[in-house]
């Protein structure tokens, strides 16, 4: 066999060293995926239209849920196809960094002057160091590629905890929003009635005026949360990928409630150093950048050397023929610029690893202390905060029911309690806002997501108190009722109800508050007497 053909058959096989199969990417990153708790991308490159369709039609068929905007997404989300497409860049930029240059061929015809004859010559050359970093390269443009499967699968893990933040916004701006509205709602109670005590001639005209200005700013507020709440919509279906028919889907979904307890910020630690998939990119960054250093220092003196095969055919027709070698002198050229390059491309890769392996452990710990002291505002909200606002709006019933206090006061006092569920439930959404944040630090799901949850409770379930018990009115005869409050009658128009305890709080160890009586029933109030705490 001719020696050009045997370097032309040595440069194809070497060149079929650098070629990857396209097909395991999507396994390779189910896996990564699947290790770390995310859920699966759930299509094929080749029938993505069909699981399009069946997406379609889940979500059409059942309630929104935080499960299934996630799974959606992972079909749906054009920024998911969009990191997914940027492997093929990834693969497409390895491929052509440890391609082999083509082989050049040099041809000439020369001829003497009148001579009877011509000299015809033909060359075939190929860098030398090219052949000589092939196997090295292509080891490292593997692990490359690895750096990049890990950097897709990072971005790919983003989009799902995305999703799931988005989700608990919507749903908490839904909540929010019902209680804005309650809010507006009980405050446009109160000024009606200003109203109507002010053309009675029992307030004065700035009580009125005070009444009026706190319902138009709690219906602002309302207005507000309600648009908010719009938005966190529009973001969710933004980050999900539907749109139009597809965007109007429903959900009866609440927040749930924080749970009882939480990982160890050890472990937690420890879980980050393991799983996180921008630390495993680092990682396989340093060693690719290593590896390029060292081929570099090593193989700097070659240069532009080329390794070839001639053929000449003389004048004579005869013909000469052998291996032939082109070497760079490196007199004024030493490499220094290539290996100073990759150096400091290795220094980068280096500091950048170890950055984030301090910034993994300090965030991790910032992270779970953060859900740590939400959870405790939860559970001040639950325990003290909420229950003592139902005391406060029981009290103001009471007081009122025996003209010590007027419609206002009470009023204000169930418009506060409201204002405390909204804080609960602000609290409990910027809760899992956090947990979500702690997975992205961590690049996994938490150890504790299998705990049971509990949800908090409705909106309707706060607003709507239960049916009453029949009361025993055997003792309501006189003041000496052993404590027992007297019936309360029917509220004025436009009072409101005594307000249930809300669903999910904790009361044991709040003070019960002292329902009994005044001594003696008061005399049946006149308007001024009704009302003489109003606007106060």
């Amino acid at each position: 066999m001719p020696p050009r053909i045997i370097i032309l058959a040595v440069t194809t096989v070497l060149a079929g060293c650098t070629t990857f199969d396209p097909g395991r990417d999507h396994v390779a990153i189910e896996k990564l995926l699947a290790d770390r708790g995310a859920p699966s991308l759930g299509w094929e490159q080749n029938d993505q239209g069909e699981q399009e369709t069946q997406a379609q039609q889940s979500v059409a068929a059942q309630p929104m849920t935080a499960d299934l905007a996630v799974k959606t997404a992972m079909l749906r989300s054009p920024r998911l196809q969009q990191i997914y497409g940027e492997l093929g860049l990834a693969r497409a930029d390895v491929l052509d960094a440890v391609q082999v240059a083509n082989p050049r061929i040099s041809l000439s015809s020369l001829a003497l002057a009148g001579g009877p004859g011509s000299q015809f010559v033909f060359g075939v050359a190929e860098p030398l160091v090219d052949l000589l970093t092939l196997p090295a390269k292509a080891r490292l443009a593997r692990l490359d590629y690895e750096r990049a499967r890990y950097e897709v699968a990072a971005s790919i893990l983003g989009v799902s905890l995305d999703v799931e933040a988005a989700w608990y916004r919507y749903v908490g701006a839904q909540q929010v929003a019902e209680m804005r509205a309650a809010v507006a709602d009980g405050l446009q109670v109160s000024a009606d009635l200003a109203q109507r005590f002010y053309d009675a001639g029992n307030i004065t005209e700035l009580q009125l005026n005070r009444e009026k200005a706190a319902a138009s700013q709690a219906r602002i507020e309302a207005t507000r949360a309600a648009v908010a709440g719009k938005m966190a919509r529009l973001e969710l279906n933004n980050a999900i990928g539907l749109r139009g028919a597809e965007a109007d889907w429903k959900s009866d979904t609440v927040l749930p409630l924080p749970l009882a307890h939480e990982d160890d910020v050890s472990e937690l630690q420890r879980l980050a150093q393991s799983s996180s998939l921008e630390l495993l990119a680092a990682q396989k960054g340093a060693v690719v950048a290593a590896g390029a250093a060292r081929i570099t220092r090593s193989f700097r003196l070659l240069g532009a050397t080329t390794v070839g095969y001639d053929r000449e055919r003389e004048v004579d027709r005869s013909v000469i023929r052998g291996p032939t070698l082109d070497i760079e002198l490196p007199i004024f050229n030493q490499g220094g610029a290539r290996i100073a390059r990759t150096e400091a491309r290795l220094r980068i890769a280096r500091a950048r690893l170890a950055q984030l392996a301090l910034a993994s452990g300090n965030a991790v710990g910032l992270g779970a202390e953060r859900v740590r002291v939400l959870s405790e505002v939860v559970g001040l909200y639950r325990t003290a905060l909420v229950p003592q606002r139902e005391i406060v709006t029981r009290q103001s019933q009471l007081e009122q029911n025996f003209a010590l206090i007027g419609e206002f006061e009470v009023l204000q006092a169930k418009a506060q309690e409201y204002e405390a569920y909204q804080g609960f439930l602000e609290a409990v959404r910027d809760y899992w806002l956090a947990r979500v944040d702690l997975m992205r630090l961590v690049g996994n799901r938490l150890p504790s997501d299998a705990e049971a949850r509990q949800n908090t409770p409705t909106v309707s379930e706060i607003l709507t108190p239960p049916a009453a018990p029949a009361m025993d009115h055997s003792m309501h005869g006189g003041h000496h009722g052993g404590g027992a409050p007297p019936p309360a009658g029917p509220a004025p128009s436009g009072s409101p109800a005594p307000p249930p305890a809300m669903p999910g709080m904790v009361h044991d160890h709040v003070p019960t508050p002292d329902a009994s009586p005044p001594p003696s029933p008061p005399p049946a109030p006149t308007p001024e007497h009704q009302h003489h705490g109003a606007g106060q």
